[in-house]
């Protein structure tokens, strides 16, 4: 069973997993509008990351894969 601090620690590996996946996603994309509002969650989101503010972090990805039409 996971602590506390476990359980932090393995969630904020699942959120650099899933923001270098997006990250990589992104960079696929034809430049445009998409791109640019794309990079700029993601960017978000790793200021969240780096804040510890993993909620904001889930939610700027998710953000982020739906205006680059990753989510479907």
């Amino acid at each position: 069973m996971l602590n506390c601090s476990g359980i932090r620690r393995e969630n904020g590996r699942l959120q650099r997993e899933n923001l270098s996946k997006t990250e990589s996603m992104i960079e696929t994309m034809a430049d445009g509008q998409g791109k640019i509002m794309a990079q700029r969650e993601v960017a978000q989101a790793q200021d969240a990351l780096l804040s510890g503010k993993m909620g904001a972090c889930a939610a700027h990805l998710t953000n982020a894969m739906h205006v680059g039409g990753m989510m479907k």
